[in-house]
């Protein structure tokens, strides 16, 4: 009777197992996209600002440079935009960032080419799950029930 539980428990057991690590494979995903998404965020508005001192004539070459490459970045950005609503895109633009990479012609933006290591994402995952609870009480404290006389 007892093995008689355990191989009935087990595809069950698996089946949570593979559940949860494909949450968290997407969990991981996700913040790395947010990552992704803040750095290219916070260097285009660095380029904006060389390009906005460069027109007072106010910058290096090397910080004309930075804002150039930042500026190709996102016409990189751009042109996988177009894939993005042609039919068949989840299919389309992986095919076309590995004929990319076959080729030697980087598609992707520099920002979505750094591979955290998973321990930083999961630890960037935890702090913002522990920032959510901080924050909702907080909102559950600070919301007072209103007393009728």
């Amino acid at each position: 009777m007892r093995l008689y539980k355990v191989i009935h428990r087990a595809p069950i057991r698996v089946a949570k197992i593979t559940t949860k690590r494909q949450q968290l494979r997407f969990k991981r995903a996700m913040v790395a996209l947010k990552i992704a998404l803040a750095q290219e965020k916070q260097e285009t508005k660095e380029m904006l600002t060389i390009y906005r001192r460069y027109t007072q004539g106010e910058v290096s070459k090397e910080d004309l440079q930075k804002a150039n490459a930042q500026f190709v970045d996102i016409l990189k950005g751009l042109g996988l935009g177009v894939f993005a609503v042609l039919p068949f895109a989840p299919v389309t633009i992986p095919l076309v960032v590995k004929l990319g990479q076959w080729v030697g012609v980087d598609v992707l933006p520099s920002s979505f080419n750094i591979n955290k290591p998973l321990k930083d994402i999961d630890r960037i995952i935890v702090q913002e799950q522990l920032e959510k609870q901080a924050s909702e009480e907080t909102a559950k404290h600070s919301v007072k029930p209103t007393v009728k006389k």
